[in-house]
């Protein structure tokens, strides 16, 4: 069904995929301390295919062109790389550190989506990103006096790497979501992922039931899924190059949840850096937009 739609529901819907998927963040840091990032992982990717599958299969009108799986998969191994790292990371790296870090993303990606996707990259967008960015400099500044371990080093360095690989995927988000629907999106993802770590078996051993853990794993996979078909609705409605900056609202979520989950230190340096954060995202949503195109997509 055809239907017009504004770019700013799509900004609106960044932010909530953007709040889902940090408490989800927050989740899998638990579980990456309680049974280590390998079983995590493969254990969220068969949930996330059940979860998937359910929801796609039974509404699936025709099988997707072979340009269109390629995109899937390819996007699809970028994110399982993203994720591995990351999460890796997390586990030894406090939560708003960690988010404040990957605040590199949204401005790589905003720069090469002109050269990608060719969109025109808006004064308010740059004026935002830069404002938000500033935000993270406070908040690392302000954290850089403190001793540093070598696991942190490395956790830092890890979720550093996958801040690159996350910035090719919100450019990869845009394309993809122009060429498929969410459901199908999350779907064929789920089987990409699962099939990599299947591949990745005799290398790290099956991993133990987690038992114990069960619940949270789920609770992972149905924010992962909600996350992830909020962002493939946005990015159908709206530019990478404008939805990008909502990626910097995930600092307040992280923040709020490591101090109350993990009780660790939230500094004034990290609330004036919010405050530069939250402004940011402001900046970029008042950015004018011409009238919006008529769009093929599911609701």
């Amino acid at each position: 069904m055809r239907r017009v739609s504004h770019p700013v529901q799509g900004f609106l819907a960044a932010l909530a995929a953007v709040a889902v998927l940090s408490i989800m963040d927050a989740v899998m840091k638990h579980l990456v301390i309680a049974i280590g990032i390998v079983a995590v992982s493969i254990w969220r990717a068969v949930a996330n295919l059940a979860l998937s599958a359910g929801l796609y299969l039974p509404r699936r009108t025709k099988w997707p062109s072979r340009s269109t799986l390629w995109i899937h998969v390819a996007r699809s191994i970028v994110v399982t790389v993203m994720a591995v790292l990351f999460f890796w990371g997390i586990g030894r790296v406090p939560l708003a550190q960690a988010i404040a870090l990957t605040f590199i993303a949204p401005l790589i990606a905003m720069v090469l989506a002109p050269l990608v996707l060719k969109e025109r990259l808006a004064g308010r967008s740059i004026a935002g990103a830069l404002a938000a960015f500033a935000g993270v400099v406070v908040i690392v500044v302000g954290q850089a006096r403190s001793e540093v371990a070598d696991d942190v080093l490395l956790g830092i360095a890890a979720i550093l790497a996958s801040a690159v690989c996350y910035s090719v995927n919100i450019l990869m988000m845009r394309w993809q979501a122009l060429a498929a629907r969410p459901l199908e999106i999350n779907f064929f993802q789920s089987i990409v992922v699962l099939l990599l770590w299947m591949a990745a078996v005799p290398l790290v051993g099956v991993p133990e039931w987690p038992e114990g853990q069960l619940t949270w794993v789920v609770v992972a996979s149905a924010l992962s899924t909600s996350g992830g078909l909020l962002f493939a609705w946005a990015y159908a409605r709206g530019e990478a190059s404008y939805l990008a900056v909502t990626e910097y609202s995930a600092f307040l979520w992280a923040s709020a949840l490591g101090w109350l989950v993990f009780r660790e230190r939230v500094t004034l340096t990290t609330v004036a850096g919010a405050a530069l954060i939250v402004g940011g995202c402001l900046i970029a949503a008042r950015r004018k937009h011409p009238v919006p195109p008529e769009i093929d997509m599911a609701a």
